[in-house]
Parts: C-alpha cells; structure tokens; sequence
C-alpha cells in the first residue's frame, strides 16, 4: 500500500468518527461558547470541515490564502454533519488528482515557510482534525451533549458495560 493510499483509509476512518461527532451534538447549542473570546460549538464544527477544504485546496493550487469554494458556514446544528460530509469529499476529490510523488513536493504555507505536501496531509489536515475534534468533543460534553466514543467506549459505553458484567457476574 502506498503512503497516499494509507492517507485515504486513515483519513476517511477518522472522517467517519468526526460524522459521528457531528450528528451526536447538543441541538439548540450552536452558540454555546465556555469562554467569551472562543468559537461557539458551532463554530468549532465547522472548522473541521474548513480544515479539509482549506488544505486540499492549498495543496492542489500549490499555497495557500484563497478561500475554497463553497465553505459558507451553516447557522444550524443540523447542518454541520450533511455540510461537513459534502466539504470532505470534495476535499478528498481533491487530493485524488496527485501522486505519490507529490508528497515531497513543498508548497508555501500560511506563514509563508515551505512544507512538503505530506507535512500538510499527515499534519495540518489529519492531526489538525483530530486535535479540534477532541475540543469539540469537550465543548459538546459542557454543552450537555453526549459524544459518541472514537477510540474506545465514552462514558456511557463504559458503565453499561460494567452494568452488563455485573448482571453476569
């Protein structure tokens, strides 16, 4: 298996998670916001998907600083799951168009420094959404929110399970 092609199966694994995520947030809580100069739950969600379309895009057009079509933020927790899916495959569309010896090719970022393609790939899109998502996951936890587990059971799983033991046992 090539490095790309493990990029998509981990990047479309982690996707999934983050639609999880995304279906299980608090509705009527798109503003929440625990602290005042912060993203709003909302918000925050939606730079997961931002994250994709802003890197898949400064990959393809070789830097960065356009904003990518159709990121327009949706108002409504309801919105941010089908929004988010939507952005992710034209992100991944995206990066279906380069090789694998596009991976050492270095692009400028925001800040101007290069960084090779797979830095942007492994870094600033997949570590990146998996670092919002854990945020998110709290926010929507202080929300009132129940979020779904991602690499093991969440709270809920976990004393179910015990419960199911101890009816066993």
């Amino acid at each position: 298996m090539s490095e790309l092609q493990r990029f998509f199966e981990t990047w479309d694994t982690e996707a999934q998670q983050t639609l999880n995520l995304l279906r299980s947030l608090p509705e009527g809580k798109y503003d929440f916001r625990p602290w005042s100069d912060g993203r709003s739950l909302g918000e925050l969600a939606w730079h997961l998907a931002e994250v994709d379309a802003y890197m898949s895009s400064g990959i393809v057009q070789n830097g960065f600083g356009a904003k990518p079509p159709g990121i327009e933020r949706p108002r409504q927790i309801k919105e941010l799951a089908p929004g988010y899916e939507r952005v992710h495959r034209e992100s991944v569309a995206r990066i279906k168009s380069i090789a694998d010896s596009d991976l050492d090719r270095t692009i400028p970022f925001f800040d101007g420094r290069p960084i090779a393609v797979r830095h942007v790939l492994w870094g600033a899109t997949l570590h990146h959404l998996i670092h919002h998502r854990g945020q998110l996951m709290l926010m929507s936890r202080l929300a009132g929110g129940t979020p779904p587990g991602m690499y093991g059971p969440n709270r809920e799983d976990s004393l179910k399970m015990q419960e199911a033991t101890k009816q066993r046992g």
